[in-house]
Parts: structure tokens; sequence; C-alpha cells
């Protein structure tokens, strides 16, 4: 049964791996593997009131992600809903293809720092759609998003999931995250971009300006837009600040910066009409909350919880430490790039599980394992548009080809992913 564990794993991930081609959604594959690899792991003949123990405690650990993380998406729908980013995306002119691409990559990288890539991904589409109108020259930028998202969210504690889970794990700390990794993460993606300033000529063609039947149907007010725009950011931003000060999880900071958003936004709009109201309420944003993907990050930890539960994930550790001799420099750098490959989330799920916190070295908290594990995971998966979830994203958006961007874009990804990490190198050996 033990095998069979592994078994199930493994042909989990091989259909996430490959959802698109087998058209089934990642959270169904997640689930059911989930599910599977506890309930074999139950066959086994081990004590049930054990097992139930340790499923209690892995999901207690689980569902602080999970409410973390509708929280933040539910944040970001609701500043979408009031067009708070129209305040940021129309002050763009130029149409210079060099200097465009200068503002769209720092933008996507700070904003993925104070949102995530994910959120992130899907707001700077939006973006494009209104400064480029070419398909091409906006999967060009496109590629250069998702490289930019990633990079911008590894070094912030909500910028990445990956990141998050090793937050809440408490293997970082906040200003640990930001100081380490803020410099390597910004040569991920400088260096790619510095490659384009030399090669990249010409200007973009701007659409038509149309407006949007939406904005008809829900207008909102300049003073709406900035004050759910400045809020909402302002609350994500208070959430790190909230965990230093109280020690409470992070998801506690990021429900009360809901609440607060909520109770200000029914406010705002009491006087209004319960059609108009119901689309820029908080309960009327959750309907677009990807709630699949809440699902599917459940899956997988839950998958990830009973392996390390049965003891596959320490098997897995030593065998990297024999292979790479101990190097932790190595393992985390082949851990990113098979996060280009697979998810990164059960990548990292499962270094969570493999190695313990200790109290001193490079596996302490804050220890140099863990934040290489954070920049490794979370820029790797630039190197194909399958290897993140603003990849992904961005993917389903506008419908890049697979060759396409391997051609175009992986390259360029590559060789600012290996910039980053000898820059992270070079800065522990000073």
């Amino acid at each position: 049964m033990l095998t069979l564990m592994i078994v199930i794993f493994v042909l989990g991930y091989l259909a996430i791996a490959l959802e698109h081609p087998l058209k089934i959604d990642k959270a169904g594959s997640a689930l059911i593997t989930g599910v599977l690899v506890w309930t074999f792991y139950v066959m086994t003949g081990v004590d049930h009131a054990f097992i139930e123990k340790e499923l209690f405690h892995h999901l207690s650990e689980i569902s602080s992600i999970l409410f973390f993380l509708m929280g933040a998406m539910t944040i970001v729908e609701l500043i979408d809903a009031h067009e708070g980013f129209s305040i940021i995306t129309d002050k763009i002119k130029t149409k210079k293809r060099v200097p465009l691409l200068w503002i769209v990559s720092i933008l996507t990288f700070f904003f993925s720092a104070a949102l995530d890539n994910l959120t992130t991904s899907i707001v700077m589409i939006s973006l494009l759609r209104k400064l480029i109108d070419d398909k091409h020259d906006r999967w060009f930028f496109a590629g250069f998003v998702i490289i930019a998202a990633n990079a911008g969210g590894a070094w912030s504690p909500i910028g990445d999931v990956t990141t998050t889970m090793l937050w809440i794990g408490e293997q970082l700390t906040t200003m640990t995250i930001i100081k380490t990794l803020i410099i390597p993460s910004l040569v991920a993606m400088l260096v790619p971009l510095l490659i384009l300033t030399f090669t990249l000529k010409g200007e973009v063609n701007r659409p038509e300006k149309t407006k949007v039947l939406e904005h008809y149907m829900n207008p909102t007010t300049p003073f709406e837009r900035n004050l759910v725009f400045f809020l909402g950011l302002a609350g994500l931003l208070f959430v790190p600040i909230f965990k230093t000060w109280t020690h409470l999880p992070p998801f506690m900071g990021m429900m009360f910066s809901l609440g607060v958003l909520w109770i200000v936004t029914e406010i705002i709009h009491r006087k209004k009409n319960t059609e108009g109201k119901s689309q820029l309420s908080v309960i009327g944003v959750l309907r677009k909350v990807d709630t699949a993907s809440v699902l599917f990050f459940l899956g997988i930890l839950l998958a990830v919880a009973g392996l390390q539960t049965a003891g596959h994930l320490a098997v897995v550790a030593e065998s990297l430490n024999v292979w790479f001799g101990g190097d932790i420099y190595a393992i985390n750098v082949v851990i990113g790039l098979l996060s280009a490959i697979v998810d990164n989330v059960p990548l990292v799920a499962g270094a969570m599980g493999m190695y313990e916190v200790a109290s001193v070295g490079d596996f302490a908290q804050d220890g140099t394992f863990w934040q290489f594990l954070a920049f490794c995971a979370g820029t790797g998966g630039s190197a194909l548009i399958i290897g993140s979830a603003s990849g992904v994203a961005v993917m389903g958006l506008e419908k890049i080809d697979f060759v396409w961007y391997l051609k175009k874009i992986s390259i360029l990804a590559l060789i600012g992913y290996f910039s980053g990490a000898g820059t992270y190198i070079l800065l522990q050996s000073i």
C-alpha cells in the first residue's frame, strides 16, 4: 500500500501537468490524488487514531494557507470591480517598445510583490489589451509579464503562494524574505530586460478606445476607485505587519483587512439600488474568485502531507542529499528547474515535508536553504509557460502557443533565472 501511495501521487501529478492536453481541470485531479493517498495510507494497517490526528494536524496548516489565499483574491477582485487599477494604467502614454516593456515589467514586478503573481498577471494582461493591438506584440509583452510577476512574487511573503507557504510555515520571516531575495529577484528580471533593450526596436499599435458595457452597467466614481484601490493595497501590505506585531497566523490579518474593506464598500454603496450594489460588494465579487485554484491547493497539499506522514519524503530528502553531496544550492536549482515542468506548489510542499526546520544551520528558520528555495521555486517556473500559476493564467487569457513561448521567451527566462541564482550565491559568499 505504501508503494501504491507513490503510484497514485505520480499519476495525479501527471494528470496535473497534462491538464491542457487531457482537458481535465487540475483541481479535480489534485482532489482525487489527495484523498486516495490518505485512503491507501489507512489501508496499511496504521492505527486509525494516529492517522486521524495527523490528518487534522496537517489540515489546520493547509486551511490557514487557503483562507489567506481566498482573502487576498477577494480583495483584489474587489479593487478590480471598482476599476481601481485604472488609476495606474491610464497614466501610461508611450508607444515605444523598449520604454513600454520596462514600464510594464517594473509595474508587474512591484505589483506582484504587493498583490500576488497570479492576480498581477491577470491585471497586466487586461492592461496590455488596452495598450497593444497586435496579438504577437502582446504575446511578447505577456511573456515578460510572466518573468516579472514570478520574480516579483519571490521576494515578498504575499507575492507567490510558495513563498507564502514558507512564510506561514515559519521557515522564513518577513524581513529575511525581503532583504535576502529582492536583489536576486530583481536581477532575474533585469538581465533579460537589458538584453532586449539593445535588440528590440519600433513602436506598438494602440487599439481604438472603447467603453466596455460593464462600465456602463456598474459605474464607479473617482472617489470610490481611489478609496477602494488604496484601502485594498494598504490592507494587503498590512498583513505582514499584523503577523509581526501579533504573532498570529497571516490569514487572521488578511481576514481583518477583508472585513474592513467589506464594511467600507457596504457603506459607500448603501444608497445604490440592489442590482448596482451587488456587483460592487464583497458578496458579488466572491463569485469571481478562482475557487478551483483554492481546491487545487487543498488537494495537492493533502497528497504531500500524506506522503510526509508515511515517511516517503524523508527518503527522498536523503536521496537528494546523497546525489548532490548535501549541496543545498544544487538541490534548490534542480527544484527550481523542475518547477518549470510541474507545479511549484507541490514541489515546495514536498521540500517542506522532506526537511525539518533545524535549530541552527542552513535548515534553521531563515536559513540559506529556505531562502534559496523561495527564490528558485518562485522564478524557475518562468522557463516554461506551464511552469507557474501566472504562466498558465496568461496562456489561458491570451491563448499563447506553448512552442512559441519556448522559442521566444524560455531562453531569456532561463538566463534571468541563473543570473538571479548566481547573484544570491555570490551575495552569500560576501
